[in-house]
């Protein structure tokens, strides 16, 4: 008798026939990881993104530890560390397509409008840029004198990078600094017949690119040491340097500014000032928090109570009148092209829907042209030569804007009314006319609040744009005519956000307030949000009809 071989592992349905079968090992799943297949692409796409957005992520951590923002550094170590989590993680599958909105949301969003709230309640704006040690130093650099006496250095002007800075001799040692880092021993510059000629890692300027930028030269400043108060230095000639210090005398210990000159203490106060005795103060100051007071300042003082107010009608007339204009102007439209009877109904509304292609700056800086009281399109071509002043009478500007407005905005009203009525279910308007309603009983109880429930959200969307509609104003009117008894530059056509716009300095007006400014903005975040969360509200019985 022949033995049948003993087989190892479980028995398979070759054996139950009678026959030897090899059953293959199992594959090993050891640490080293043999058995497993290979990488796929996909993997290696996302190791490659995630590189670069944790290089980014470093590159932001590291920039603001050098800026100092310690709360922006602790966020986005927050935020790298999570992404890697969720993106290398197999149990975070939903968090994979939330995260990055989320992340935006963050960032973009509540950021911005955290941000936005803490400068609301500062003094942040010209004289309050940044904080107290950078406001003595300014005041010590911007308040110097010549020493009396005091010896010259033989000087260069050298650049290193993007800095310029100076190099001189002292006492057969050549010191090296810039605007930005005080003069320092530089062991491997080399100077001939009391001039430097070379400085390691910048570059030694000739006397032409030294004239090309005489202006930078004059007015820089070099300080001599680590200590403000043992001053800077300076040229006139970029050939010799002369030391300058400081009028006024900082005393950390009893927070004072003295000026060494007339003997004048400032004293440091609560609103982030240097002051005397007699009322004066310093030209730089530092951000302090300053509570309610620029909201006191925009609804109490004389200088922008009486603007706002003004400014705040036109603001609701102008985001209400835009809606309902573009609206039933779109609705309008839409009705009629809807109509199957008209031919070459697609051939309109390509045309209708061409100033909605056309950019919004783009569009109002032509309609400025166009509006224009001398040369403009409308009163030279259209109205033979008429003077009309729509942009510099005050009601005609009004009207101007809201004319402009209505032909910018009807094709997106006419786009989603065409959508809309298109949609509506026939069976529903069929059973109207069965049960006898005439076309107006049709319209108004069937159709309009059924295309409502569609159009009722981007109303509201359109009424929030309006009501920040910046572009418009400012390619239009520049918020103009100004107004004749307003002490700050602020017009008849300006809408809440450009009277921000304004009061914020950026147009080079006014002094800038970014403190006030943003205390407007979070009145039009409260106006804006409260109107939008009420009309939302009300829309909901629309929805009972559908």
């Amino acid at each position: 008798m022949s033995s049948q071989p003993t087989l190892a592992g479980p028995v398979g349905p070759a054996d139950a026939a009678g026959g030897p079968t090899d059953v293959p090992p199992a594959p090993s799943r050891g640490r080293s990881g043999a058995g497993r297949g290979p990488v796929r692409p996909g993997t290696l796409v996302k190791i490659a993104l995630m590189a670069v957005v944790n290089a980014l992520g470093v590159f932001g951590v590291l920039a603001a530890w050098r800026e100092g923002h310690l709360g922006i550094l602790a966020a986005m170590v927050v935020l790298v560390v999570v992404a890697d989590w969720v993106y290398f993680s197999r149990r975070t599958t939903p968090l994979k397509y939330i995260l990055p909105g989320l992340a935006f949301l963050l960032v973009f969003q509540v950021y911005v409008v955290g941000y936005t709230g803490w400068v609301a309640f500062t003094n942040y704006g010209d004289g309050h840029n940044s904080t107290k040690e950078h406001a003595v130093e300014a005041l010590l650099v911007q308040n110097e004198r010549r020493v009396e006496g005091s010896a010259t250095y033989p000087l260069a002007v050298v650049e290193r990078g993007d800095e310029l800075g100076f190099a001189i001799i002292d006492g057969g040692d050549v010191l090296v600094g810039t605007a930005e880092q005080p003069l320092t021993v530089e062991p491997g510059a080399r100077a001939e017949d009391g001039r430097v000629t070379e400085v390691p890692g910048a570059t030694v300027l000739d006397r032409g690119e030294v004239l090309a930028r005489q202006s930078e030269v004059t007015s820089l400043r070099v300080a001599f040491s680590d200590d403000p108060n043992d001053g800077s230095v300076r040229t006139q000639d970029a050939r010799t340097g002369f030391l300058a210090v400081p009028t006024l005398e900082w005393d950390a210990d009893a927070d004072t500014m003295t000026d060494v000159t007339t003997g004048t203490v400032y004293r440091a106060t609560s609103d982030g000032w240097f002051r005397s005795d007699d009322g004066q103060r310093l030209n730089v100051g530092w951000r302090v928090m300053v509570g309610l007071d620029n909201f006191r300042t925009a609804f109490a003082d004389e200088r922008y109570a009486g603007p706002f107010l003004r400014i705040l009608v036109w603001t609701f007339a102008f985001a209400i009148l835009s809606v309902v204009t573009t609206f039933l102007l779109g609705l309008f439209l839409a009705i009629t092209f809807n109509d199957t009877r008209l031919r070459g109904r697609k051939a309109y509304r390509t045309l209708l829907i061409l100033p909605y292609a056309i950019p919004g700056f783009l569009a109002a800086l032509l309609w400025s042209g166009m509006l224009n009281r001398s040369y403009g399109f409308v009163n030279q071509v259209l109205l033979g030569g008429a003077a009309i002043p729509w942009l510099t009478d005050p009601w005609l500007a009004k009207l101007s804007v809201l004319g402009v407005n209505l032909w910018l905005g009807f094709p997106y009203m006419f786009l989603i009314c065409t959508g809309a009525l298109q949609s509506l279910p026939g069976d529903v308007l069929e059973a109207a006319k069965v049960d006898g309603a005439s076309a107006w009983r049709t319209w108004r109880s069937v159709t309009l609040p059924l295309l409502l429930v569609a159009t009722s959200p981007l109303l509201i969307s359109s009424f929030a744009f309006n009501f920040n509609n910046f572009t418009l104003i400012y390619m239009l009117t520049g918020g103009g005519p100004r107004f004749a008894d307003a002490s700050v530059p602020l017009g008849h056509t300006d809408i809440l956000i450009s009277m921000v716009y304004s009061v914020s300095g950026l147009d080079g007006t006014a002094a800038k307030n970014y403190g006030l400014a943003s205390a407007l903005s979070i009145v039009i975040f409260l106006i804006v949000a409260t109107i939008s969360a009420i009309t939302f509200k009300r829309t909901k019985q629309f929805e009972e009809i559908n």
